[in-house]
């Protein structure tokens, strides 16, 4: 008996591919169908390549032919698997945030070091200097920027932004500021993972009304971990400020800190080394510098690392008093302090516009495993 090509192919329109919807020859799983004589040979291809599955399709074609055409034909089912290539493991997918000109992130080697009290200090000093400012409190498990900004019981509002609800900044000394401290209490610890922290510091970027921002500094948890790799996956960052102060273990953690930055996963620009507690200087002798910690032990690292070196800030009591009362030493006029502070702040603006100027703009990392002034602007 010689079958028919055009029956088969009728009878497997009955059947279907387990877990799918459309029959075999609809869904085009039916490659081929061969006839000689009272033999067939039918070529199948499935996307799954569980054997239960394949199976189940040999047994209803056989079955089928053999109930709809002829029940005693000899049935081949010559079965392909084609698996869909492996997608890439995801990324965090970094993105400019509209109206953010300069992102700074300021880090260090190791805590201790004041990085905090140089970012809320630089930032203050920015604003003064006229710049629009941001500072997003990226020290998910020790945040300091609500105390140093004297806003410890504010809380951020929703608002309404082109159809969306967005977090408004709370704004101190004409800084906007988001810290995970606005939305715990002072006595309450941040007990969470890697992933939950990753997420609370994307929905206060990423969600929140930050407006016109010339600079955007970043204050992020001491070291060189999960925390940074999410901020370098999630945005671009312009450039980077590394604290340090002259001892010789902080400076050997600094050190990681810039290779970190400068690393060929990472590639962030390195704006300067800043070396805090430089000297102590006691009020009652103001002309007198004691080199606690060493001498300009951060000035040497960064001219062997070749990065440049954007200042130093002394041990002065009023700087950790100025902390504590929620007003940053950089607010006071005409003191030596602040003028350490504005100098500070002019080597960073400089240093970001010499970078913008010879640098491409930085993308967003992507990693999958651990391993105002227009000048200024992108």
């Amino acid at each position: 008996m010689k079958l028919d090509r055009k029956e088969i192919l009728a009878a497997l329109e009955t059947i279907s591919i387990a877990g799918e919807g459309k029959n075999m020859v609809e869904s085009g799983a039916i490659q081929n169908v061969l006839t000689f004589g009272d033999e067939v040979v039918v070529e199948l291809v499935l996307s799954n390549p569980a054997l239960h599955i394949k199976k189940r399709a040999e047994v209803d074609i056989i079955k089928v032919i053999h109930e709809k055409v002829y029940e005693k034909a000899k049935v081949k089912v010559n079965i392909k698997v084609t698996t869909p290539e492996k997608e890439d493991a995801p990324t965090i997918k970094g993105k400019a945030i509209p109206g953010i000109s300069n992102i700074i992130a300021v880090s260090s080697g190791k805590g201790g070091v004041g990085k905090s009290t140089i970012t809320a200090n630089l930032a203050v000093s920015l604003a003064k200097m006229g710049f629009k400012v941001g500072v997003l409190d990226a020290d998910i498990y020790g945040p300091s920027m609500p105390i140093m900004f004297d806003v410890e019981n504010a809380k951020p509002i929703s608002v309404e932004v082109d159809g969306k609800s967005k977090m408004q900044p709370i704004q101190s000394y004409g800084v906007e500021i988001l810290s995970i401290g606005f939305f715990t209490k002072p006595d309450q610890a941040v007990i969470w993972r890697g992933p939950m922290a990753s997420k609370a510091l994307n929905q206060m970027i990423f969600d929140a009304n930050w407006g016109e921002i010339d600079f955007m500094l970043i204050d992020l948890p001491p070291g060189t971990g999960d925390i940074h790799l999410s901020i370098m996956q999630s945005l671009p960052i312009t450039g980077a400020v590394v604290v340090s102060t002259p001892q010789a273990v902080a400076l050997a953690d600094a050190k990681k800190g810039v290779s970190m930055f400068l690393s060929d996963a990472i590639q962030v620009p390195v704006l300067g080394i800043v070396e805090n507690m430089a000297y102590f200087t006691p009020e009652e002798l103001p002309t007198h510098k004691y080199y606690i910690f060493g001498k300009e032990g951060a000035r040497n690292l960064a001219a062997d690392l070749e990065v440049p070196f954007l200042g130093e800030i002394p041990l002065v009591q009023g700087i950790r008093e100025a902390g504590d009362f929620g007003r940053p030493a950089a607010m006071q006029e005409d003191t030596p302090l602040a003028k350490a502070f504005e100098d500070l702040a002019r080597s960073v603006v400089q240093e970001t516009v010499n970078r913008n100027e010879h640098l491409p703009p930085t993308e967003a990392v992507k990693i999958t495993t651990m391993a105002g002034c227009s000048a200024v602007k992108k």
